[in-house]
C-alpha cells in the first residue's frame, strides 16, 4: 500500500490556483496520482468552481437497471458493506459502492453524515466518474484502477473539499473492474488506516465474487502458512477439469508472480511442479487437509483442493477453448439494457436459420444492428445485401431483387442481372422498410423464401439461394396485415424473431453512445461535450433518432478547430440550438405531490428542517420542537 502523504490545504489550492491560471508547474509534493487526476479533471472540461451536470445521474428505473446488471457485485458486497459500516459507525462517514461506470449502487451512512453528502450527491444513482466530478477517490480509483486516498483539498472540486475519501478497486476472477468500495466522510474525521480497512474489504468482496463465480470449476485456497487458508490474505485459484487457470483472486496472482493475461493462457504445471492428475490424486488423499505443493520456482505454498461436482480426476489434454473476444454485437452496446436484451435474443438465433425482424422508429439504427448480427454469426464471411425496398422505384423491384436473363426486357444488360438475392448468396439478406414493398412483389418473394429458390425473369430455370434473413421496418406490421397492406402469410414467414429497437430518447445510455460516437468521428483525439450542452442534447427528443445525433455529432467534431476538444454550443447547427434553448426555457419545474399522510408530512417537516439548518441535526430538532434522539427516530423511519 502506498504511503500517502499530505499537504495543508492552502498550499494544495495555492498550487492548483497558479497551476490553472499561470501555467506553473504542480509540485512533486503532490501525490502523483492526485496530479493525474487533476489534469485528466481539467481536460474534461471541468472548473474547480464551476456548476456541475447531472447527466449521469440515474433513478427509479434506470438505477434499478444498473442495479440489475450488477446484480453479483451489489449481493455479495452488501454483507461486507455492513460488516465494515460497523468498524466506522459514528464517525461522521458512510460506507458507498459504485459499479465500473463510478454510478453509486448501494451506501450505508451515519445519519449525522448524510444530508451533507446529500449535498453533494453522495448517493445511490449519482456518477462519480472523474469527468462528472472531477478528482475523487471514487471516480480516481477507477481511472488508476488502483487503491487511492482523496483528502480535503486535493478533491478538484471546492465543494467537496470537506471530504476525505479512501477507495480500492474490486475486480472479478478474471481480472474485469467490477467496482469501487470507498468510504468517505468528514475531513476533520481522517483516520490513517481507513485506505487499509477499506482495501482489506474490497479483497473480501473479490474473494467471495471468486468462489460463487467458481461453483463448477476445482478451487484452490493458498497461503505461505496452513493456518492462513480461510483468511482474507489468502489466495484463491480456479482451474479447469483439465487443468488450465481460468480464475484467481489478486492475492493468488501476486503470490505465483503470475500477471491478469495468464488467466486462461496457463496450465497448472506451469505454476506448480505437478500435473493436474497428480493434485487431483494427492488432494483425494488429503481429504480436506492442506497439501504443501512448490511452485515451479520453488517456493512453498500450503492449499486446500475443493473438487467441482461431478468432475472426476483427469489427466490433462487439451486446451479449453479461449473465452471468444466480445463479438460486433457486443461492440455496439454501450449499456442501455433493453438493447442490450435485444442483441442477446439476437445471437441465439443467429445460426438457427430463423428470420428475425426488427423494429422502431426510423433512425434507431436497424440497418447497424442487422450488420452486426451478421458479423456476430456463422455467415460473416458472406456477403451482406443491404436492400431498401421504399427507395427502389417499384417497376424496377422485381428485376432487381430477382434477377433476369439477358434480353429480357427492353434497357436489360446484355449479360443479364443475378439479382440481389443471389448476390446474398452464403451470407445474409436485409430487407429494410419491407413494409413499403408492392403486393405483388411480396408474393413472389414469399415463394422463394418457402422454396429457396429464384426464378430470373426471362428464365425458365430456377436457382437454388441459401441467405440468412434479417428485415426491419418501422411500420406495424401485424396492423398491415389486418387491414390488407400487407400479406399475412409473408408477415409470419419474416417474424421467426422480433425485436423492438429502442428510439435515441428512450435509450438509458446516451452518455456512453455520445462517447462512442465521438471516438467514431475521431479516432486519435479525446473528445468531450461542454457538460451543459450534452444535458441539454440528452433531454432532446430526437426524432432522427441515431442517424440525425451521428450526423449532428460529426458536423461538430468538423467545426472544431485544430487545438479544441471540447464541443460547445458553437458548434452546434443554429436550427438545433434555437430548439434546445427554447426546451430548456420550456421545462416546468416538476413540484413534488403534496404529503398524503401524517407520516409523510412529518417526514417533509424533517427534510426541510436539515435544509434551513444545513444538516445539523441538533438544530433542526430543535427548530421542530423534539428532541435529538427522536429526530434520529423519525429519520430511521420510526
Amino acid at each position: 500500500m502506498r504511503e500517502h502523504s499530505l499537504l495543508p490545504a492552502p498550499m494544495l489550492r495555492q498550487a492548483r490556483q497558479q497551476w490553472l491560471e499561470q501555467g506553473v508547474g504542480l509540485s512533486s509534493a503532490i501525490d502523483a496520482r492526485v496530479t493525474r487526476s487533476w489534469q485528466r479533471s481539467l481536460a474534461a472540461g471541468l472548473s474547480p468552481m464551476g456548476r456541475l451536470s447531472c447527466t449521469d445521474n440515474l433513478s427509479g428505473v434506470a438505477l434499478q437497471r444498473a442495479r440489475t446488471q450488477n446484480h453479483d457485485l451489489v449481493n455479495q458486497s452488501q454483507p461486507i458493506m455492513e460488516y465494515l459500516f460497523e468498524q466506522v459507525r459514528h464517525s461522521h462517514s458512510m460506507v458507498i459502492l459504485s459499479d465500473q461506470n463510478g454510478v453509486l449502487m448501494h451506501t450505508l451512512g451515519d445519519l449525522d453524515f448524510l444530508s451533507k453528502a446529500d449535498r453533494v450527491a453522495l448517493k445511490c444513482g449519482a456518477s462519480w466518474h472523474e469527468s462528472q466530478r472531477g478528482t475523487n477517490a471514487i471516480g480516481t480509483a477507477l481511472a488508476e484502477t488502483d487503491e487511492v486516498e482523496i483528502h480535503g483539498a486535493e478533491h478538484y472540486l471546492d465543494r467537496n473539499g470537506f471530504l476525505t475519501c479512501a477507495a480500492s478497486p474490486i475486480v472479478s476472477a478474471t481480472g474485469a473492474l467490477m467496482g469501487i468500495l470507498d468510504i468517505s466522510g468528514e475531513h476533520r474525521s481522517r483516520h490513517p488506516h481507513t485506505l487499509g480497512l477499506v482495501s482489506t474489504a474490497a479483497r473480501m468482496i473479490e474473494n467471495n465474487l471468486v468462489l460463487s463465480s467458481c461453483q463448477h470449476q476445482t478451487v484452490l485456497r493458498l497461503h505461505a502458512r496452513a493456518e492462513g487458508i480461510g483468511s482474507v490474505a489468502q489466495g484463491v485459484l480456479a482451474l479447469s477439469s483439465d487443468g488450465w487457470l481460468v480464475g484467481a483472486n489478486r492475492r493468488a496472482l501476486d503470490m505465483l508472480g503470475l500477471r491478469r493475461q495468464d488467466i486462461g493462457a496457463s496450465q497448472v504445471h506451469h505454476v506448480f511442479d505437478c500435473a493436474m492428475d497428480a493434485l487431483m490424486a494427492a488432494a483425494h488423499k488429503a481429504a480436506g487437509r492442506p497439501l504443501a505443493l512448490h511452485t515451479v520456482q520453488g517456493q512453498a505454498l500450503f492449499a486446500t483442493v475443493q473438487t467441482a461436482p461431478h468432475l472426476s480426476v483427469r489427466a490433462q489434454t487439451s486446451r479449453p477453448t479461449p473465452t471468444p473476444a466480445p463479438d460486433a454485437l457486443a461492440q455496439l452496446d454501450t449499456g442501455d439494457v433493453r438493447w442490450g436484451a435485444a442483441a442477446a435474443k439476437a445471437r441465439r438465433v443467429a445460426d438457427k436459420d430463423i428470420a428475425v425482424l426488427l423494429l422502431g422508429e426510423s433512425g434507431v439504427g436497424k440497418e447497424l444492428f442487422a450488420k452486426a448480427l451478421h458479423d456476430s454469426s456463422e455467415r460473416k464471411t458472406g456477403p451482406f445485401v443491404a436492400i431498401n425496398c421504399a427507395a427502389l422505384p417499384e417497376h424496377l423491384i422485381e428485376s432487381e431483387l430477382f434477377g433476369y436473363a439477358p434480353g429480357a426486357f427492353t434497357g436489360a444488360r446484355k449479360q443479364g442481372s443475378v439479382g440481389r438475392l443471389r448476390e446474398a448468396q452464403g451470407g445474409t439478406l436485409f430487407l429494410d422498410e419491407i413494409g413499403d414493398m408492392p403486393l405483388a412483389m411480396q408474393t413472389r418473394l414469399l415463394r422463394v423464401l418457402q422454396e429457396r429458390q429464384v426464378t430470373p425473369l426471362g428464365c425458365g430455370e430456377t436457382v437454388a439461394v441459401d441467405f440468412a434473413l434479417v428485415c426491419a421496418t418501422h411500420q406495424n406490421l401485424r396492423e398491415a396485415a389486418d387491414a390488407g397492406r400487407f400479406r399475412s402469410d409473408l408477415y409470419y414467414r419474416i417474424n421467426g424473431l422480433s425485436l423492438q429497437l429502442p428510439a435515441l430518447r428512450e435509450r438509458s445510455d446516451f452518455a456512453a453512445l455520445t462517447g462512442q460516437l465521438l471516438q467514431q468521428w475521431s479516432e486519435h483525439i479525446a473528445l468531450y461535450i461542454e457538460p451543459e450542452l450534452l444535458q441539454a442534447l440528452g433531454r432532446y427528443r430526437w426524432p432522427g433518432n441515431l442517424r440525425q445525433y451521428s450526423n449532428v455529432l460529426r458536423t461538430a467534431v468538423a467545426m472544431l478547430d485544430a487545438h479544441e476538444t471540447c464541443i460547445s454550443w458553437l458548434h452546434m447547427p443554429d436550427d438545433l440550438v434555437d430548439e434546445l434553448q427554447t426546451l430548456s426555457q420550456d421545462l416546468p419545474d416538476c413540484p413534488e405531490p403534496p404529503p398524503q399522510n401524517l407520516h409523510q408530512l412529518s417526514q417533509k417537516a424533517i427534510e426541510h428542517a436539515l435544509e434551513n439548518a444545513r444538516g445539523n441535526v441538533s438544530a433542526a430538532a430543535r427548530q421542530l420542537g423534539i428532541s435529538r434522539q427522536t429526530m434520529y427516530r423519525k429519520l430511521q423511519g420510526g
